[in-house]
């Protein structure tokens, strides 16, 4: 696991709940009326995003390794290696995904999840 010093404290304990599997950790650091977009499909409120951290994080068994933090204007974007138990059909090496994060005091206000194509 790479050095997650740079996260936001909300964001360093996101990341160690997904990788504990700790499905009530993990929302604990999402507000009530929060917002997911992963792969283009929004999860809106704690009642949304509790049904997508148990069936795809928690229950996919997803991890994250940190690769990069950048903070952009107040949000951070957290580039991350997933791996667990998805579906891995047609990947070609590891799945580094783009997380763009909002946070309010200190909580999680959005988090859109996108696979990022290299540019030119």
């Amino acid at each position: 696991m790479s050095d997650t010093t740079l996260l936001l404290p909300v964001l360093a304990e996101h990341v160690r709940a997904v990788n504990a599997f700790d499905e009530d950790a993990i929302l604990a650091t999402f507000t009530e009326d929060a917002f997911v977009n992963d792969a283009r499909r929004e999860f809106r409120g704690a009642a949304a995003i509790r049904r997508w951290v148990a069936k795809e994080l928690v229950g996919d068994k997803v991890t994250l390794e940190v690769t990069e933090v950048v903070d952009h204007y107040g949000d951070q974007i957290v580039r991350a290696r997933y791996d667990g138990e998805y579906d891995k059909t047609n990947l070609k090496g590891d799945l580094i995904m783009s997380n763009y994060f909002t946070v309010a005091d200190g909580k999680i206000t959005s988090l859109i999840v996108i696979r990022n194509e290299p540019a030119y």
